[in-house]
């Protein structure tokens, strides 16, 4: 059985839209055009 005052303790609210997007934004993620762009570039400079 669910203790709700427990449950209620532990609750975190969800970000609002700008705080999520700030958050997002702040990541520093590397994403497949990147590593695209680093193959690509890494080719470039071989040559």
């Amino acid at each position: 059985m669910l203790n709700y005052e427990e449950e209620l303790a532990k609750f975190q609210p969800s970000l609002e839209i700008d705080q999520a997007e700030e958050a997002i934004m702040n990541n520093d993620l590397t994403d497949l055009s990147d590593l695209l762009e680093q193959v690509v570039t890494g080719k470039k400079e071989r040559r």
